[in-house]
């Protein structure tokens, strides 16, 4: 099977793309090596004899002149939530217009589409109703799972918003020219090869700022660091697309939420704990009160449908996650001091 990873040489489209490509898939990549860590990752899918496009996604020109592909794994996003306010023409044009493109690209090819989408689908009214109780989350309580079945009505973000739209977008192009899909709704990922930043891949810059003992800073909710995120642990990830993909001729057309659930997650001050017993390093935290608004102070996963669909759940939990993010990260140190 010959398959095709936008956004290849980013952290999940990368790990997505090596993982594939060692049991036998011929991968290909697109992805136009606009981020901090792309050409990192760029190396490693050289190395393994993966070949990688310098496209923009939203360049169909481009895209519809590339091979003959069975199956794209759809993983390019402008992900960061405050970026989707200041620059809504390049998050619309990647995560939109771009999925348009590769939908095209579907089309003419006869070809098949898994789509990764995001849990920031749900309205950020419906992740603050765990406050009507507690004015913040003091503890690692699990108040609610957010599943297929959730509300996804109401302001959520612009970068939720491209996503929602691009799921509704795959199945209207599934109902007029009988495309198979599958959407994976996906909470927080983390793992080796992910380069954070505050607002996307918050656990690995996390571990960075403990393993430099650099200061940081709890923002929003009061600054206590009491927002509460599902994990998932990236090779857990892999191996449920690798699952899709061995079914997919029995399953397609499903929409799955998949996260860590209860199985993995964490509040910043406990991730903060964990930081701290891994790394032997404490740092100083200040605290920013006011909570941006397009911030979320709790969100965990419903896996019960893609469980019971693939017998599949995530095998690793928080500690493991940062402890091979923590790996990684020291390993690689002098290489990684660029990226960070």
């Amino acid at each position: 099977m010959k398959i095709l990873v936008t956004g290849g040489c980013g952290f999940v489209g990368t790990n997505i793309s090596l993982y594939l490509n060692s049991r036998g898939f011929k991968i290909q990549s697109l992805d136009n090596l606009s981020r901090k860590g792309s050409k990192y990752n760029l190396n490693l899918l050289k190395k393994n004899n993966i070949k990688n496009y310098k496209i923009d996604i939203y360049d169909y020109k481009k895209i519809k002149k590339l091979p003959k592909y069975d199956l794209i794994i759809d993983c390019c996003a402008e992900a960061a939530v405050e970026v989707s306010r200041k620059d809504i023409d390049k998050v619309i044009n990647t995560n939109f217009i771009g999925t348009l493109n590769i939908l095209k690209k579907i089309q003419k090819d006869n070809s098949k589409i898994i789509f990764l989408s995001t849990s920031r689908i749900f309205p950020i009214s419906e992740t603050n109703k765990v406050l009507k109780s507690k004015k913040i989350i003091s503890k690692l309580p699990i108040k609610k799972l957010f599943s297929e079945k959730d509300i996804i009505e109401g302001p959520k973000t612009i970068y939720g918003l491209t996503k929602l739209s691009s799921e509704m977008l795959i199945e209207e192009f599934s109902y007029a020219f009988n495309l198979k899909y599958i959407i994976n709704r996906c909470g927080v990922i983390s793992g080796p090869l992910q380069f954070g930043k505050q607002d996307q891949g918050f656990l690995s810059l996390w571990v960075w700022k403990h393993i430099n003992r650099d200061k940081m800073k709890y923002i929003g909710y009061g600054g206590n660091g009491h927002q509460l995120r599902d994990v998932l642990h990236i090779d857990d990830l892999c191996e449920l697309i690798f699952i899709q993909i061995k079914k997919f001729n029995k399953i397609y057309n499903k929409l799955f939420t998949v996260g860590g659930s209860k199985r993995s997650y964490t509040s910043l001050v406990e991730l903060t704990k964990i930081c701290e017993k891994i790394t032997k390093n404490k740092i100083k935290f200040s605290k920013i009160s006011k909570t941006s608004i397009y911030d979320i102070p709790y969100y965990v996963t419903n896996n019960n449908l893609v469980t019971k669909t693939y017998n599949w759940r995530p095998k690793k939990n928080i500690n493991k996650i940062v402890k091979d993010v923590f790996d990684w990260l020291t390993k690689n140190k002098k290489t990684l001091n660029k990226y960070f």
